[in-house]
């Protein structure tokens, strides 16, 4: 099976999570493309990031 972007987006984001069984870590492990899962790593740390700060900010306005 051809590596995708959006398989390493959703393993990144479960990745986040903390709940994923491990074999299905291994196999998506074996299906992925390494520069995917750090352009997913990287995108889905600053949004989260962001989430946070606008958060914040919105608590704080009130």
């Amino acid at each position: 099976m051809k590596p995708s972007f959006w398989r390493s987006v959703k393993m990144v984001a479960w990745s986040f999570f903390g709940i994923r069984k491990s074999s299905e870590s291994q196999e998506d492990m074996a299906r992925v493309n390494p520069f995917h899962i750090i352009v997913a790593g990287i995108a889905g740390a600053g949004i989260f990031v962001i989430g946070l700060i606008v958060l914040v900010k919105w608590v704080v306005a009130k």
